[in-house]
């Protein structure tokens, strides 16, 4: 299982990448010519299929708690997410994998730990403005603590590697807009999950 929510990272290999949150798949042209000789693990596989689900916990939670705090960084982070989803998917669709996000609607996951993760953080986050911000900065942490799970252990083949790369970095610039906005309310954001070394190079960059 890849929600590594007790680990903690002493490096982080999305730095390597120039990373935004624009031209996240690889080139398509690329992509087709590569994917004729490229194979992918069965942890690589699953490791796509799981970020498609994870990037919709972030997506689906931020479009529920704009709801109750229409604050601009749930609008926009979650439009970034969904363009995180689009990369994985067009993994998934190049590699002919089944996707097991699908057609489901919002808040609805196959994977029954982020099924439960999401409840819990929707639940946290209805609690009150600065719960729900904190919310936002613990899913990016998340985010980056999988995928450099992933890119250390994991991903080989080089598309899956360039779009990890560069959702990991795209998740540092995401936590770095939410503690930002948690300082404007006076909340000084903790690290939950990564590193505080880490952290504070994610915040100084």
């Amino acid at each position: 299982m890849m929600i590594m929510l007790g680990l903690s990272l002493t490096f982080t290999r999305c730095s390597e990448g120039a990373g935004t949150d624009d031209g996240l798949a690889p080139d398509n042209a690329k992509l087709k010519s590569i994917s004729q000789a490229a194979s992918l693990s069965e942890d690589e596989i699953a490791a796509i299929q799981f970020m498609r689900e994870e990037e919709k916990l972030a997506r689906d939670v931020y479009q529920t708690l704009y709801e109750t705090f229409p604050l601009r960084p749930f609008l926009n982070i979650s439009k970034s997410e969904q363009a995180h989803m689009d990369a994985i998917l067009y993994l998934i669709d190049t590699y002919e994998l089944e996707d097991p996000a699908g057609d489901n609607p919002k808040g609805v996951f196959v994977n029954q730990d982020l099924q439960e993760l999401y409840n819990d953080l929707i639940e946290q986050g209805s609690e009150c403005r600065e719960e729900a911000l904190k919310v936002g900065a613990l899913i990016e942490e998340v985010d980056i603590t999988d995928l450099e799970s992933a890119l250390a252990g994991t991903a080989q083949n080089e598309d899956v590697i360039r779009v990890f790369t560069n959702l990991c970095h795209a998740s540092e610039r995401h936590l770095k807009a939410f503690v930002r906005v948690l300082k404007i309310y006076d909340v000084e954001y903790a690290p939950v999950h990564l590193d505080q070394e880490v952290f504070d190079r994610i915040m100084a960059d």
